[in-house]
C-alpha cells in the first residue's frame, strides 16, 4: 500500500477540490443563474409573451414536455441530474473498487462534467432545452468524479489528519474558484478588453442609425453576453487542466479481484453488495448517513438555489448576486479551518451540532430577509458553516468506515448517494413548494426541517462521540 501523508500526493489531491469548484461556484451558484434567468426572459419575450405587461420574472421554460417556471425548471434539471447519479454510483463503485479503475472514473466523469460545461458556450434564447441539458450533464460530471475523488482521502492520509485534509482540499477549492471567476468577471464586466466594442457600436450607428449611447449600450450588452459564455468555457478548461494534475500524481491503484472484460459490471455489483451487508451490520455509520441526509437536504439546496432566491425574492441585481457569492467563498475558508480547529479541542460531533443549530437560523431568517444588506449579512454567516460543515461532515465520515476495508470507493459511493439523493429530494422540495405557493420563503422555511431531523439523528450519536473517537 502507498505510503500515506505524503504532502505531494495530498497537494495534488485537494487540487482537484481547486478544479472542480469552479463548476460549483461560476456555473451553479453565480454566473451561470444570473445567465440563465436573463436568457429564459429573453426566450419568453421572443415568443410574445411578456409584451402585454404579464410579468417574466419567472419566465415559463418547457422541460421534458412539462411548462415550468424558469426557477422550478432550474430545481428539476439538479434534481434528475443527481437522481441519475443516485442510481448508477453504487455500481460504478463496485466495479472501481473491484477493477482498480478509481483514477480512470474520476477522469470519465470530471471529463463529462468538463466538457459539458464547455459546450454551455452555445447556450442562448434560441436553445434553452439544450442548455439545460448540457447544464444537467455537467452536474453528472461533478457529482460522479466527486464519489471517487473523495474515496481517495483514507489512501492519502491517516485518520488524526483527515479533518485537516479535508479542510485543505475545502480551501482550495474555494480559493481556487474564487480566482477563476473574479478573471471570469473582469472578461464580463469589461468586454472591451477582449472584444471591439466600439467597433460594433460604430457599425449599428452607421447601418441601423442609432444614437451613439444607445448603440453602445447594446454593443456592450451584446459582448457582455459573449464574455459570459466564453466565462462557461474557461470554466470547463480549468476543471479538466487541473484534473489531469491530480490524477497524475494520485497513488496507484490495486484490484479486489482478478480479471476484467464483461464481467465487471456483475462483479462490481457483487462488491457493492459485500460492501452493503458490512454497512447493515454497523448501526453507527447508518445513523450518520441518515443525520447526513437530512443535514444535506438542507445545506446542498441552499448553496445551489441561494442565488436563484435572492434574484426573485429580493430582486437583486447581478453584480450584487455575485459579490455575494464572493463574500460567501472567502469567509467559508475561514470556517472550514476554524471547525477543523473546533473539531480537534472538542470533538467533530459537536461542532457538526452547532454547525448545524447555525444552519437552522440561516433558514428561518432567510424566511425574514427583505433588503440586500439583510441577505449579505446573512451571506456571512453562511459562508462561516457551509466551509466548516462540508469538511467536517465528509472526515468525520471517512473515520467512521473501517481501518481494515480496501473497498473505498464502495463505502464512499454510500456517502456520495446519499448526498445525491438528498440535494435530488432537497431541490425537488424546495421547486415544489415554491410552485404550488408562489414563493422561495416558503421553500427556504421547509429547509429549516431537513436540518431538525439531521439534528435529531446526530444527537443519538453525540452521547458517544468520546467512545467513537469522534
Amino acid at each position: 500500500m502507498t505510503e500515506r501523508n505524503q504532502p505531494r500526493v495530498i497537494r495534488a489531491w485537494c487540487m482537484y477540490d481547486w478544479a472542480n469548484s469552479a463548476y460549483n461556484l461560476c456555473i451553479t451558484s453565480a454566473i451561470f443563474p444570473v445567465y440563465y434567468s436573463s436568457v429564459t426572459k429573453a426566450a419568453v419575450l421572443k415568443s410574445g409573451i411578456g409584451l402585454d405587461g404579464t410579468s417574466t420574472e419567472d419566465a415559463p421554460v418547457r422541460l421534458a414536455g412539462m411548462e415550468l417556471p424558469a426557477s422550478v425548471a432550474f430545481s428539476y434539471a439538479l434534481s434528475a441530474a443527481y437522481l441519475l447519479i443516485v442510481i448508477i454510483s453504487p455500481f460504478l463503485g463496485g466495479q472501481a473498487d473491484y477493477g482498480g479503475l478509481k483514477k480512470r472514473m474520476m477522469a470519465l466523469f470530471a471529463g463529462l462534467g468538463s466538457i459539458s460545461c464547455m459546450a454551455l458556450f452555445f447556450f442562448t434564447d434560441e436553445y434553452v432545452a439544450p442548455g439545460l441539458i448540457l447544464f444537467m450533464l455537467a452536474a453528472v460530471g461533478w457529482a460522479g468524479a466527486s464519489i471517487f475523488y473523495n474515496a481517495f482521502l483514507p489512501e492519502i492520509a491517516t485518520p488524526d489528519r483527515f479533518d485537516q485534509v479535508s479542510a485543505q482540499g475545502f480551501s482550495y477549492g474555494y480559493i481556487g474558484s474564487v480566482t477563476l471567476l473574479l478573471l471570469n468577471l473582469v472578461m464580463i464586466m469589461f468586454p472591451g478588453l477582449l472584444f471591439d466594442v466600439g467597433g460594433m457600436a460604430q457599425l449599428l450607428q452607421d447601418n441601423n442609425g442609432m444614437d451613439q449611447e444607445a448603440a453602445l449600450e447594446q454593443a456592450q450588452s451584446h459582448y457582455k453576453s459573449l464574455a459570459t459564455r466564453w466565462s462557461f468555457v474557461a470554466v470547463g478548461v480549468w476543471w479538466m487542466g487541473f484534473a489531469f494534475y491530480t490524477l497524475k500524481h494520485l497513488p496507484p491503484e490495486t484490484t479486489l479481484g482478478q480479471g476484467r472484460g464483461v464481467s465487471l459490471w456483475s462483479r462490481g455489483y457483487d462488491e457493492f453488495c459485500r460492501v452493503w451487508k458490512r454497512v447493515r451490520l454497523m448501526p453507527t455509520l447508518l445513523r450518520y448517513l441518515l443525520a447526513y441526509f437530512f443535514t444535506s437536504c438542507g445545506l446542498q439546496t441552499i448553496m445551489v438555489l441561494a442565488t436563484i432566491f435572492a434574484s426573485k425574492e429580493l430582486e437583486m441585481g447581478s453584480e450584487e448576486l455575485i459579490a455575494t457569492v464572493l463574500l460567501i467563498q472567502l469567509i467559508a475558508i475561514a470556517g472550514a479551518h476554524a471547525f477543523s480547529y473546533g473539531a480537534w479541542r472538542m470533538g467533530n460531533l459537536p461542532m457538526l451540532m452547532w454547525g448545524i443549530l447555525v444552519w437552522i437560523g440561516i433558514c428561518l431568517t432567510a424566511y425574514l430577509v427583505s433588503t440586500s444588506t439583510q441577505f449579505y449579512l446573512l451571506a456571512a454567516v453562511v459562508g462561516i458553516v457551509m466551509g466548516g460543515t462540508q469538511s467536517l461532515l465528509r472526515s468525520t465520515y471517512a473515520k467512521l468506515i473501517p481501518t481494515d476495508t480496501r473497498s473505498h470507493a464502495s463505502f464512499f459511493s454510500f456517502y456520495d448517494v446519499t448526498e445525491k439523493l438528498a440535494i435530488v429530494f432537497g431541490t425537488f422540495a424546495f421547486g415544489y413548494i415554491n410552485l404550488i405557493t408562489g414563493s422561495m420563503r416558503n421553500s427556504a422555511l421547509m429547509l429549516s426541517l431537513f436540518f431538525m431531523l439531521g439534528m435529531m439523528c446526530m444527537f443519538g450519536l453525540l452521547k458517544r462521540h468520546k467512545e467513537l473517537g469522534i
